[in-house]
């Protein structure tokens, strides 16, 4: 079993962009929508499914797609996902998994071509807004799949592969995950692994890491990186946030920092929009608003029983404790999302919430997602 925290959740001044997003929420009127330009909302990491629906016959656990997911992200406003596929953990051969979970996607993406569209470049972001489709970044959490062989790289970015987190929670042959008891950095491989990726215009993911192999890797990196999804471990100290150190570097090259709506966001058992907020303020003092984003690590649609998903996280827990892949702060009653920032509404709360700290439009812009345009088209 191959239980990625997707696989796990059955996968997972607010006048211009406030407006537009209330739209869903009833906030604003018609003519005044009409007047407005569409936001771009970029979810550096998240999902794309309904996961009400029951596992669909001769089709991988993780894709439960139907016409509610694709007008849920419609309504949502969302441009574009970096949705993990490939090897994250478990008992599969890490290439052949994530070249057939690639070929399954490209099937999708194929079957649905008024709803998807595969992201190759900046300008496949820009499309995709202008289509009204959902751009799917395919993107690795683990490199687990390159093995020993540096040429990989180029491959899977030839197959559209233009994201790749270098570590999960535990080591692999490139570094450190953050949940290693001693981190040891980026390996001669690792080292390597991060010159072929600049080489080949991929983006170099360091969520989950280890913070030496975090820095190992901002220093050695000639183009700016990414940090997709994460949190402050100023404001909460668990494993899975960066400390200043590394979102202050990261900026400093030009890079990107998505802030999660997870649970790692609040010493609490389930973490809330307000503690949402709090990180991404933190980050922008740190890093700068052009370089903060959003990476839910989660998608669109809701739980309708949510007391029902309740009992089956439980059970998703204890695969991910004893497969060794689970993070501090994760539990059988921890929530891997924002109980108030869910469904189709969800961005147009959060865009609410930061008008209210002062946040200014165009930095709301920015963070919704014009920020990791700009990132990206530094790198593609």
């Amino acid at each position: 079993m191959n239980i990625s925290r997707r696989q796990c959740l059955g996968g997972a001044a607010a006048l211009g962009a406030s407006a537009l997003l209330a739209k869903s929420a009833q906030a604003t009127s018609n003519s005044t929508q009409k007047k407005l330009s569409k936001p771009m909302i970029i979810n550096t990491l998240g999902g794309i499914e309904n996961p009400n629906l029951a596992d669909i016959p001769h089709t991988p656990a993780s894709i439960k797609l139907d016409q509610r997911a694709f007008d849920d992200a419609r309504k949502s406003g969302l441009t574009a996902i970096n949705l993990t596929l490939g090897y994250v953990a478990g008992p599969y051969e890490p290439f052949e998994h994530s070249v057939s979970e690639i070929a399954t996607w490209d099937r999708i993406i194929r079957q649905y071509p008024q709803d998807l569209l595969k992201v190759f470049n900046a300008n496949d972001l820009l499309l995709a807004q202008q289509q009204n489709k959902v751009g799917i970044m395919y993107g690795f959490q683990n490199c687990a799949m390159l093995g020993d062989k540096v040429e990989r790289v180029k491959l899977f970015s030839d197959l559209g592969v233009r994201i790749m987190q270098l570590t999960y929670n535990r080591q692999n042959q490139l570094g450190s995950g953050c949940m290693e008891p001693q981190d040891s950095g980026l390996t001669a491989f690792g080292r390597d692994i991060v010159k072929q990726m600049n080489q080949h215009k991929v983006i170099i993911d360091l969520s989950h890491s280890g913070e030496k192999t975090c820095l190992d890797a901002i220093n050695i990196s000639e183009q700016p990186i990414a940090i997709s999804h994460t949190g402050c471990r100023a404001l909460v100290d668990l494993p899975r946030n960066k400390s200043d150190q590394e979102l202050r570097l990261i900026a400093e090259k030009g890079g990107f920092v998505g802030i999660y709506f997870m649970p790692f966001l609040s010493t609490k058992p389930n973490a809330t929009a307000d503690d949402v907020v709090r990180h991404i303020v933190h980050a922008v003092k740190v890093c700068g608003s052009e370089h903060v984003g959003i990476g839910t690590d989660g998608g669109v649609t809701s739980y309708d029983d949510l007391d029902k998903y309740k009992q089956a996280l439980k059970k998703e827990n204890a695969e991910r404790v004893a497969a060794g892949i689970a993070a501090k702060g994760e539990g059988p009653n921890t929530l891997p999302f924002i109980e108030d920032l869910r469904g189709p509404e969800q961005f147009a709360k959060l865009v609410d919430l930061l008008s209210k700290v002062k946040l200014t439009t165009r930095q709301i812009d920015g963070i919704l997602g014009k920020n990791f345009y700009a990132f990206t088209q530094r790198l593609w």
